[in-house]
């Protein structure tokens, strides 16, 4: 398994920015299954919500066409399901703050991205810290219901920005 990943894009927040692209005119067609992981995203606005599209030639898609199923596990109550059709984003992360400490971190595989006679789906799996040293992860998957290629992942949150320190990275897993 070394050496199956190979790194196509990254962007290291080292300022605070509104949204975040990987891909587009990085993207590298040449794989199946691409893997994306997210570390310590925080932001400087309380309630954002943090949240993504696929992008087309580069442009991230706005139709409401995105649906998504998780198991929200959460550490301080019970587990829930979280589900949504028909949207116009995914949610990653429902609630963000700028309480010290409050962060998210996401490893997603995407597939079907370069194909244009099918879907783009993937799974995604999320840890995040938050306010009063509250801890919820959230394993499930994610489909865009339009048969499109895709080339890539926008990365936003609703209000405010990402601070400094957030990583994004894309890889393309070798066969």
């Amino acid at each position: 398994m070394a050496g199956s990943l190979i790194k196509i894009d990254e962007e290291i927040v080292t300022s605070a920015v509104a949204s975040v692209t990987l891909g587009g005119s990085d993207w590298d067609s040449s794989y199946d299954v691409y893997m994306v992981k997210v570390n310590n995203i925080q932001t400087d606005t309380d309630t954002a919500r943090f949240q993504f599209r696929v992008t087309t030639s580069g442009t991230p898609q706005t139709d409401a066409n995105y649906d998504r199923a998780t198991k929200l596990l959460l550490a301080h109550t019970t587990f829930g399901n979280v589900y949504n059709v028909n949207q116009t984003n995914f949610d990653i992360v429902g609630s963000m703050g700028t309480a010290t400490g409050e962060q998210s971190n996401l490893v997603m595989y995407c597939f079907n991205f370069n194909n244009a006679s099918e879907y783009s789906f993937g799974t995604i799996e999320t840890v995040d810290f938050g306010s009063s040293a509250r801890i919820q992860g959230q394993q499930g998957g994610f489909v865009k219901t339009t048969t499109e290629a895709n080339d890539g992942l926008h990365f936003y949150m609703t209000t405010g920005n990402f601070t400094s320190g957030s990583t994004f990275t894309l890889y393309g897993l070798k066969k």
